[in-house]
C-alpha cells in the first residue's frame, strides 16, 4: 500500500523540479531578455526624439508663417472691405481673444465694426423656446411673416437681424425705427448683451463659434441654434461669416461642422475654422469680400 512517506516524497520531488525548471529558465532566458528589453528601450527612445525634434520644427515653422502673415495682413487685406459695417456676434463659449483679434483685422481692412450682439445661454437654452416664442410674436411687425418650419431660433434670428442689419448700403448706419424697443426687450429678458452701436444697422456680420464644442444631451441643439442665428442674420445682410477654431473631430456640438452638413445653408453662410490663427483672420476678411459678392465657402483645416 502507498503510505504517507509516499506521498511526501513525491510533493517534495515535484516542488525541487519546479524550483529547478525555474532556475534553469531565468539563467538561460536572462541574458536574451535583457538584451531585447533594452533594444526595445533605446529603439523608443530614439523614436521619442524623433518626434520631439519633429514637433519642434513644425512649431518653428508655424511660430515663422504666423510672424510673417501678422506683419503682412495691413498690406493683404488693406482696402478690402471700405464702405462696409460689420457686427460682431458672439455666441456662449467663444473666445475673447479670437475675437478682438479678428477686429482688429477687420477693422484694417477699412470696415467700420457698428458693435458687438452677446447671445447668452437663456438664448441658447431649449427649455426657454416659450418665452423666446412671446417676446418674437410680441415684437415682430405685421408684416413679418415665418415659415411655418421656422423654429424658435429660426423666428428670433430673422426679428433681430432685420433690426441690425441690411443689405441696402444707404440704410447702413441708419437705426431701424424699431431697433431700439426689439434689442432693449431681449436685453431685459436676458437674451442678449450689446457693445457699442449695433443699432446703426451693418451689412455684413461675423459670429464666432464657441470655443469648444457644445457637449450633453442638449449639444446638437445649441449648434442648430447658432446655425439658424447666423442663416437669419445671413439672409437680412449682404453676408455672415462664422469663424471659430477647428474642432478636433466632427461632433454634434460643433456650430462649424452643423453648417457644413447643411447644403443649402453652407451655399449661402460662409464658414473658417482657423480664426485662431493670423491666416485664417486674414480669410475671414476675404470671405466676407466674397460674400458681397454673392458667393460663400467653407474654409479652413478641418
Amino acid at each position: 500500500m502507498i503510505d504517507f512517506r509516499y506521498h511526501l516524497v513525491s510533493i517534495v520531488a515535484i516542488f525541487l523540479a519546479l524550483a529547478v525548471g525555474i532556475v534553469l529558465g531565468t539563467t538561460l532566458l536572462q541574458d536574451p531578455a535583457i538584451d531585447l528589453a533594452k533594444r526595445t528601450s533605446d529603439e523608443l527612445t530614439n523614436t521619442n526624439h524623433g518626434l520631439r525634434a519633429d514637433l519642434d520644427t513644425l512649431r518653428g515653422r508655424e511660430a515663422g508663417n504666423d510672424a510673417f502673415i501678422t506683419a503682412q495682413t495691413p498690406e493683404m487685406v488693406a482696402g478690402t472691405l471700405v464702405g462696409q459695417r460689420v457686427l460682431l456676434i458672439e455666441s456662449p463659449g467663444s473666445s475673447t481673444a479670437v475675437r478682438e483679434a479678428a477686429q482688429q483685422v477687420i477693422e484694417q481692412s477699412g470696415a467700420e465694426i457698428s458693435g458687438r450682439l452677446t447671445l447668452t445661454e437663456k438664448f441658447l437654452d431649449p427649455t426657454g423656446k416659450g418665452v423666446l416664442d412671446g417676446l418674437v410674436n410680441q415684437l415682430k411687425p405685421a408684416n413679418m411673416v415665418f415659415p411655418a418650419t421656422a423654429t424658435s431660433w429660426d423666428r428670433a434670428a430673422s426679428l433681430l437681424a432685420a433690426s441690425l442689419m441690411t443689405n441696402d448700403p444707404a440704410q447702413a448706419n441708419t437705426p431701424n425705427a424699431t431697433t431700439g424697443d426689439i434689442l432693449g426687450a431681449f436685453e431685459a429678458g436676458g437674451l442678449v448683451g450689446t457693445d457699442g452701436d449695433p443699432a446703426k444697422r451693418a451689412t455684413l456680420a461675423v459670429m464666432f463659434a464657441p470655443e469648444k464644442p457644445y457637449e450633453g444631451e442638449t449639444a446638437e441643439v445649441l449648434a442648430d441654434a447658432l446655425v439658424s442665428v447666423a442663416d437669419g442674420f445671413d439672409a437680412t445682410s449682404k453676408g455672415t461669416v462664422l469663424a471659430g477654431a477647428a474642432a478636433p473631430a466632427v461632433v454634434p456640438g460643433d456650430p462649424i461642422s452643423a453648417v457644413r452638413d447643411e447644403s443649402e445653408i453652407a451655399r449661402r453662410v460662409s464658414t473658417v475654422d482657423t480664426a485662431d490663427m493670423p491666416a485664417g483672420r486674414v480669410v475671414i476678411v476675404y470671405s466676407l469680400r466674397e460674400q458681397l459678392s454673392g458667393r460663400a465657402g467653407q474654409y479652413g483645416i478641418g
